[in-house]
């Protein structure tokens, strides 16, 4: 390729927030679940690069860009019937197997949702303020050419109060910084707030933590119908809140234990597991559900002594 950026190339990372910074200075975009990815194009050649710097072209053959010389950057998204990501079918796409791949690309076919101009022709655009990259990238996306492409042009707003409320439904949102240029690499010139969601959950068990006589993690469940439903796992513990823990869960220990359980308590991991009576709530936060579970690690808000295990249900994870 003989374009003015090349791979491999770092795309510019974000500072995580707690709040949404606010001002004429930002323009904000909702956070998608899914992978980052950077497209270089020269003619017809079109090679996708990760945020690891790995090839992704080979498990999306459906991306196909409209010839040109130009490199975006954005994100690969899956999406389900509810028009929401669907992060559990996007990582199905990255299998080994050319028919396999084949053929999740006409039953899950994923989009390229572009937010990001680095390069167009012979110039490379990281030196010019992001207002003027994306200015750049409507006028390019406007084509007639891109009419049937699998690519959709993020969408923006500069209302920080519409963005406040993807925080409520969206997996976040980003405020970027009008004026930012674009560092590969760098955390600078836009920030990231993740949606956070609150549940009560059932503590079903507890896996020993990396220092003998601690609690790792506590397993956590909900109720769906008359099933108990193991949903993921609660870390993050202060270092006295895992010692303590030994002794607090001992009476409410159900006999059980093992080293792997096809439950998933596990996650594919040999670890050592404590089962409990379902009796103990605790309330926690987390931000992301995949294949019905939490995907990463709760935190711990607080024990609801006050709350029965039976009135903590499964919808909570989908409210």
């Amino acid at each position: 390729m003989a374009l003015p950026l090349a791979s491999p190339l770092a795309p510019q990372l974000a500072l995580s927030r707690k709040a949404l910074p606010e001002g004429d200075e930002y323009v904000y975009e909702v956070k998608l679940d899914g992978f980052r990815c950077l497209a270089f194009v020269d003619g017809e050649e079109v090679f996708l690069q990760s945020r690891g710097s790995r090839p992704l072209g080979r498990y999306f053959p459906e991306l196909e860009l409209p010839h040109g010389r130009y490199v975006l950057d954005g994100e690969i998204v899956v999406r389900g019937a509810d028009g929401r990501e669907d992060f559990d079918a996007l990582q199905q796409r990255l299998h080994p197997a050319a028919s396999r791949v084949e053929r999740l690309a006409g039953e899950t076919p994923a989009v390229y949702v572009v937010f990001d101009l680095l390069a167009l022709e012979d110039e490379s655009l990281l030196e010019r303020p992001f207002a003027e990259r994306r200015a750049e990238l409507e006028r390019l996306l406007a084509g007639t050419e891109w009419a049937e492409a699998p690519v959709e042009l993020m969408a923006t707003t500069d209302s920080a109060e519409q963005a406040k409320q993807w925080l409520a439904k969206a997996e976040g949102a980003m405020a970027k910084e009008r004026t930012a240029l674009y560092e590969p690499g760098k955390r600078r010139g836009m920030a990231k707030v993740k949606r956070v969601r609150t549940i009560d959950a059932v503590v079903l068990g507890w896996r020993p933590g990396k220092e003998a006589g601690t609690v790792g993690a506590l397993i956590l469940g909900l109720y769906d119908g008359e099933e108990l439903r193991v949903v993921g796992h609660c870390s993050g513990l202060t270092a006295s809140e895992k010692r303590r823990l030994v002794d607090f869960l001992a009476p409410y220990a159900s006999g059980q234990q093992g080293s792997a359980d096809p439950s998933r308590w596990s996650a594919g991991k040999d670890l050592e597991w404590v089962g409990l009576r379902p009796e103990l709530v605790v309330e926690i936060d987390f931000d992301h559900v995949s294949a019905e579970r939490i995907r990463h690690g709760a935190k711990l808000r607080r024990w609801r002594e006050d709350k029965p295990a039976r009135e903590c249900k499964f919808e909570q994870l989908f409210a």
